[in-house]
């Protein structure tokens, strides 16, 4: 793919880009989504409310106990929804996402992950900033705000990172503690990279995980799970800048390789899951939009079960009294 100093993918100038992304997003996913506040991460708010009466299907949790020992009769506090979202973005543009051989590149992908999170939750006053992370560390703040214009630059800011990779390994940890630091109101994290820094990033991720709802987007291309038989090939690490002459026609070595790889995304994947984030997995070879779908109708079911199962637990509780 050839790169210019406009960012730019295919050849498509970033504004057009941006377009056809807000509308493949709106059209195809809007309608999955539970309300123009919720987005992403339906639930209940954090500030104290009013109390009532218990009705059945109640959270327990949300008992007033002073209240419900004063009146002998069971009482919950409702909480005041959040009426903004605020939402974190840290794109990882190191020189490994500058990779891919299906129909598009995996910063193509991060790029598209950013975008569908961002139409997704800009809603009317909610919020989004923007972080990226390569080599050369954490880049300087995007503040989280409300509004189309600023979502249109803060992803045109996104693009150019994604479009000027520098060599080097990407210091994940390092981006997780920055964006820690950086978003201190409660809100949603994204995280986009293909995760193949070694290092110790888990610790933070967990940090981040325990005040925000954290989704972890990690791009894949096929090549990195299995190698195709093309004879001898030589593959050069855009990340190291060494080159190393690899014998793809040899049926035992594509085996082991696939069985590494294989490994290598389970215990990224397991990582990603031990810290209470959410995983979407996003590969070049793959519809996007199909698979994003996928996931957020998933989580919508997931939270709906959820809150059927505790509203079964807090009748229980509440009838045993």
């Amino acid at each position: 793919m050839k790169r210019t100093k406009d960012p730019s993918i295919d050849g498509t100038p970033a504004a057009e880009l941006l377009r056809r992304l807000e509308l493949s997003v709106t059209r195809r996913l809007d309608g999955l989504l539970q309300g123009d506040h919720r987005g992403l991460t339906p639930g209940h708010g954090s500030e104290p409310g009013e109390v009532r009466a218990y009705q059945p299907g109640d959270d327990v949790r949300r008992i007033d106990w002073n209240v419900t020992a004063r009146t002998t009769e069971p009482h919950v506090r409702d909480t005041v929804a959040d009426r903004e979202l605020e939402t974190w973005l840290l794109v990882d543009t190191s020189a490994s996402l500058a990779f891919g051989t299906a129909t598009c590149e995996k910063r193509d992908l991060a790029l598209v992950g950013a975008a569908a999170t961002g139409f997704l939750t800009a809603r009317t006053g909610n919020r989004v900033g923007a972080m990226t992370i390569g080599p050369d560390g954490a880049s300087t703040p995007i503040p989280a705000r409300s509004g189309r214009v600023h979502l249109q630059a803060v992803l045109r800011r996104i693009l150019g990172a994604l479009d000027d990779p520098r060599p080097g390994r990407t210091d994940l940890d390092g981006g997780l503690r920055r964006l820690a630091g950086t978003a201190t109101r409660r809100g949603l994290v994204v995280v986009i990279s293909d995760f193949l820094d070694p290092g110790p990033w888990d610790a933070a991720l967990r940090s981040v995980a325990l005040r925000h709802d954290v989704l972890c987007i990690e791009v894949v291309d096929p090549v990195e799970l299995a190698l195709p038989d093309v004879g001898m090939l030589v593959l050069h690490d855009a990340v190291t800048g060494r080159e190393i002459e690899v014998p793809t026609g040899n049926e035992r070595f594509r085996a082991r390789y696939a069985d590494a790889a294989a490994a290598q995304r389970a215990a990224i994947a397991t990582r990603i899951r031990a810290t209470s984030a959410d995983h979407l997995l996003l590969r070049t070879d793959r519809d996007w939009l199909l698979e994003l779908a996928r996931f957020v109708s998933g989580r919508r079911d997931r939270i709906d079960a959820l809150s059927r199962a505790a509203a079964r637990g807090s009748e229980a509780m509440v009838g045993g009294r």
